[in-house]
C-alpha cells in the first residue's frame, strides 16, 4: 500500500479508512491528493487483507471540493493538453474506486460539494449526518455538470430529473432529501461510526462473493437482459466454488453461523 502525504489512511481489522484531513478549510482537494487517491484505490485492487473502505473527512465536514486557489486558480492558467490531463486524472479518481473489488462506503458529514461530492457519488454506499449538504456545483464556477462522470451515474443514483436539476442550478441537496431520493442509504448521526460498522460487517462476510456482485453491478449496465442473466449465471457458478459458499452450507446443516474468509 502507499503511504499518502495528503490524507491520512489507517486499518481497523479489514475496514480501510481514508480520511480527507484539511480541516481548516473544509478538507479540500489539491492535484496531489486527487493523485494519491487514484493510487491509494488502484492499490487496493491488489490489496487482500482490506476487505472494506470507509472514506470520510475531519473536523465535521467532508470535502467542500477542489482547492479555489491550489487547483482552481492554477487551471485558469493552464493550456488545454495540461487541463485534459487534470479532468482525465480526476476520472481516474472515481474509475478506481469503481475498479477496487472492496465496497466503498462514504461518510458524509458537513460540506460535501464538488470533486467532494462525486467522491461520495463513486462511492458503493452512503451513511450521510442530519446536517450533510451535498452539491455538485460545478456550474458555480462556469463549468459543465458532465464532471467526472456525473452525468451517467447521478440519474443512476437519484433519478433523471433530480440529477438535472442538481447538475443545472449547482443548489444545495439536504440529508432529507438526499434520503428520500436514494443518496443515502441511510442518516445517522455520527455518520463515521455508523459507516464503520456497515464496513466491519461486510469485511467479516464472504468478500469474495461481495467483490463479484460490485463487478456484476457496474459491468451489467452496457448489456441487455439477456446477456445479463447469463454473466449472472457465469459469475453465481464461480462463487459456487468457492469455500465461503461450502463454509456456509456447513455451518447451516450444523445450525451455526458460518464464519467466511473471502476465499
Amino acid at each position: 500500500m502507499i503511504e499518502p502525504k495528503h490524507f491520512r489512511w489507517r486499518t481497523e481489522g479489514r475496514v480501510g479508512i481514508v480520511t480527507l484531513d484539511r480541516p481548516e478549510k473544509k478538507n479540500p482537494l489539491t492535484f496531489e491528493s486527487y493523485a494519491e487517491l487514484r493510487d491509494l484505490f488502484r492499490a487496493l485492487e491488489r490489496e487482500r487483507d482490506v476487505r472494506a473502505v470507509v472514506v470520510t473527512g475531519a473536523g465535521g465536514n467532508f470535502c467542500s471540493g477542489g482547492d479555489v486557489h491550489e487547483i482552481i486558480g492554477p487551471l485558469t492558467k493552464m493550456t488545454m493538453p495540461e487541463l485534459l490531463a487534470f479532468t482525465r486524472m480526476t476520472g481516474d479518481l472515481v474509475k478506481a474506486m469503481l475498479h477496487c473489488p472492496q465496497p466503498v462506503i462514504a461518510a458524509v458529514e458537513g460540506v460535501c460539494a464538488g470533486a467532494g461530492a462525486m467522491i461520495a457519488l463513486f462511492s458503493d454506499l452512503r451513511i450521510g449526518a442530519p446536517e450533510a449538504k451535498v452539491s455538485f456545483l460545478f456550474n458555480r464556477v462556469g463549468l459543465a455538470g458532465c464532471d467526472m462522470g456525473a452525468c451517467a451515474m447521478l440519474p443512476r443514483v437519484i433519478g433523471q430529473g433530480r440529477a438535472a436539476e442538481l447538475l443545472y442550478t449547482g443548489r444545495t441537496m439536504s440529508a432529507e432529501e438526499g434520503l428520500a431520493w436514494g443518496f443515502f442509504n441511510r442518516l445517522a448521526s455520527p455518520a463515521l461510526a455508523a459507516a464503520l460498522e456497515l464496513a466491519q460487517s461486510l469485511a467479516s462476510g464472504p468478500t469474495f462473493a461481495t467483490a463479484m456482485t460490485k463487478k456484476m453491478l457496474f459491468q451489467e449496465w452496457n448489456v441487455g437482459l439477456d446477456e445479463a442473466i447469463e454473466m449472472e449465471a457465469q459469475a453465481q457458478a464461480i462463487c459456487m466454488q468457492t469455500n465461503d459458499f461450502r463454509r456456509a452450507y456447513e455451518a447451516f446443516a450444523a445450525k451455526r453461523k458460518p464464519v467466511f474468509e473471502g476465499d
